[in-house]
């Protein structure tokens, strides 16, 4: 089940309220048992079979926390249940997500002729895994008290609003919230808002945007020739397409959570107005550099290292970034181009520089690769990328404009600079100067409505709604 599909919307999401807020509004042990069962219905909804391995991650990850918190006093013990702990969900991960594409390497490699199998990715896995993960090592590392009752744990990992999508959330950031969190009507509506604009930004911009984007990209799949500028336009699109629909995802969560009582930490801050590589990664899915900065780079040594053991911390941050987006080579390459990018600033000290004709130049340099970078996070094989990046500068024979991108240009003009204003905090800064005013509040509450009303439109009237996150 998917935030913007219509039964999520006109079902399940007034279901879960109602018996939320009305039917156990007095038991707060009721609406996190409710809110539970909920959320794995929310799950199995989809692929019902997937549930298991889900229950499966809540119950020995439960086990492993309540034996880490009693064991602490035996370090050694504590680290073997760690270790064991890590195992139990990269097994889980390497199977759904990796085994094919390993055993299809070795099978490329050495010619074993090796039956590949063809497993289903369960929807979300990188998500809650990393999830689960923390809760276990927070708990090790006395973050977070171990909870007792399996049933919190569950709705820690299985939290409908996070669980497909993100944001990553910390178990220490939501531990006391489970038990103590307070619903008001303030968050109730203020939530409602953001998960209304991040709905619209999935709905009529992310799926608009991915409607352009797959003429060019699927023409190369395809084996057709597309001219340099039909090449911009098309990873423009997508550029816009993945940010919106990332960022979309994400304010749905953190709108939904809201409704709920929870608050969840931000996890998109306008990146592409970014002017380093580095800024860039601060500010786009920030729950996940967080993740793989605290529990990866940091434990490998992070940057108090000579430089040689920083480098190769780095790389394997990248390496598992770029990994952990899909089973491909072409994530594997995106995540080490950013590798060398931020190897290059860390050491020439690039992200630092000031003066507004450098920052012109910074801000030119991290938007056109994020654009390359996409292309290859896009694209199905190196091979395409390699090709689709050829023909974005003219290297494969191709014409420089052709009626197909005119066409489509023309077509898209007004919302291509829509996608681009709103990929700035123009409206924000606006907010904040101007959020004393009533008449600005019933200007936001008229347009909340529309965008909700020409989002269910929207999805009413098309059945075209890519999701992003199957691959992850």
């Amino acid at each position: 089940m998917l935030f913007s599909s219509t039964i999520f919307l006109y079902l399940f999401l007034p279901t879960v309220l109602f018996f939320n807020f009305v039917v156990f509004k007095k038991s707060r042990l009721l609406q996190n048992i409710f809110l539970l069962f909920a959320s794995l219905f929310f799950y199995a909804w989809g692929e019902p079979k997937f549930v298991l391995v889900m229950i499966a991650s809540i119950i020995t990850n439960w086990f492993f926390g309540l034996m880490v918190s009693k064991k602490r006093d035996n370090q050694k013990l504590c680290k073997l249940l760690i270790a064991l702990d890590v195992t139990f969900n990269l097994a889980i991960l390497f199977v759904f997500k990796y085994l094919a594409f390993t055993l299809g390497i070795i099978d490329g490699i050495f010619g074993f002729g090796l039956p590949i199998p063809n497993i289903a990715l369960p929807i979300g896995i990188s998500f809650f895994t990393f999830q689960a993960l923390s809760y276990v090592i927070d708990v090790y590392r006395q973050k977070g008290e171990a909870q007792t009752n399996v049933l919190y744990v569950g709705l820690y990992i299985s939290f409908f609003p996070q669980l497909i999508a993100g944001p990553i959330v910390r178990y220490d950031t939501i531990a006391d919230q489970i038990k103590n969190r307070k619903e008001t009507l303030d968050d109730f509506f203020d939530g409602f808002a953001r998960f209304v604009v991040g709905l619209a930004k999935k709905v009529l911009l992310a799926n608009s945007f991915a409607f352009l984007a797959d003429q060019s990209f699927d023409a190369v799949k395809n084996g057709n020739s597309i001219s340099v500028m039909l090449g911009w336009l098309g990873a423009i699109a997508y550029t816009l397409q993945i940010f919106f629909d990332f960022s979309g995802y994400s304010d749905m969560a953190i709108g939904l959570g809201r409704m709920f009582g929870f608050h969840f930490l931000e996890n998109f801050d306008y990146p592409y107005i970014s002017t380093s590589i580095t800024e860039f990664w601060r500010r786009w899915h920030i729950s996940l550099g967080t993740w793989f900065r605290d529990y990866v780079y940091i434990p490998l040594g992070g940057s108090r290292c000579g430089k040689a053991k920083n480098i190769f911390n780095l790389l394997v941050v990248w390496f598992l970034t770029g990994l952990w987006h899909g089973a491909n080579f072409t994530f594997i390459i995106w995540g080490l181009m950013y590798f060398v990018l931020l190897v290059i600033e860390k050491f020439t000290g690039l992200h630092k520089k000031t003066g507004k004709k450098i920052i012109v130049f910074k801000w030119l340099y991290t938007i056109l690769f994020v654009v390359l970078g996409w292309v290859l996070f896009r694209s199905e094989s190196i091979g395409d990328a390699i090709y689709y990046l050829g023909s974005m500068f003219g290297l494969v024979g191709n014409v420089f404009a052709d009626g197909v991108f005119t066409a489509w240009f023309t077509q898209n003009m007004i919302l291509l600079t829509v996608g681009i204003i709103l990929c700035t905090p123009l409206f924000r800064t606006l907010d904040r100067k101007l959020k004393n005013s009533n008449t600005v509040g019933y200007i936001k509450a008229i347009g909340i409505i529309c965008l909700f009303v020409l989002s269910v439109a929207s999805l009413v009237s098309s059945a075209y709604n890519p999701f992003i996150y199957f691959n992850f």
